[in-house]
């Protein structure tokens, strides 16, 4: 399993943007660059999963230190 990286705000921030981003798929009238909002599905993912590949690649952590 992944390790959790992500917590907190960073979490809560990711997935208000995901699901504000999948809104906008929904909402938008514009075929053209439609499909961009579904770029919406990664951080929407990231938070749910509270793990993110990038932050591991980096070594990033956001989640409170467990005692």
């Amino acid at each position: 399993m992944l390790a959790r990286n992500v917590g907190g705000i960073d979490r809560i921030l990711r997935i208000v943007v995901g699901l504000a981003l999948l809104a906008g798929f929904f909402l938008n009238s514009d075929a053209s660059l439609r499909w961009l909002y579904l770029i919406g599905l990664v951080p929407l993912a990231t938070g749910v999963m509270q793990t993110c590949p990038l932050y591991s690649l980096i070594g990033l952590n956001t989640c409170p230190v467990k005692k």
